[in-house]
């Protein structure tokens, strides 16, 4: 028999069920949010493995504005942030550098 999650029940207060209304927008808005951040990275880290100076510079500066307004909304950590940041700045520098 495959074990089945226990069904959620309702809340009764008119806060708490308010509150459930909240979660879900909110939830939604922030799993929107990370999907950017995550999508923004990855195509910065394919252009660099492609080779593409120019495509990765652009995208790296696109990036950044998604990585800051992730980290200022608090859905990723600050330092998560500047880590990713730092870690592909110097991918990207590393390439311009071979590319020279």
């Amino acid at each position: 028999m495959a074990s089945t999650k226990p069904k959620k029940k309702n809340p009764r207060l008119a806060s708490g069920r308010k509150r459930v209304r909240q979660d879900i927008k909110l939830n939604a808005a922030n799993t929107s949010l990370r999907s950017k951040y995550r999508t923004a990275v990855k195509n910065v880290e394919k252009a660099v493995l492609a080779g593409d100076k120019t495509k990765a510079t652009e995208l790296f500066a696109k990036m950044q504005a998604v990585v800051d307004t992730v980290a200022d909304k608090g859905i990723f950590h600050k330092n998560k942030a500047a880590r990713d940041k730092s870690r592909l700045s110097a991918k990207v520098k590393a390439l311009a550098q071979a590319a020279a």
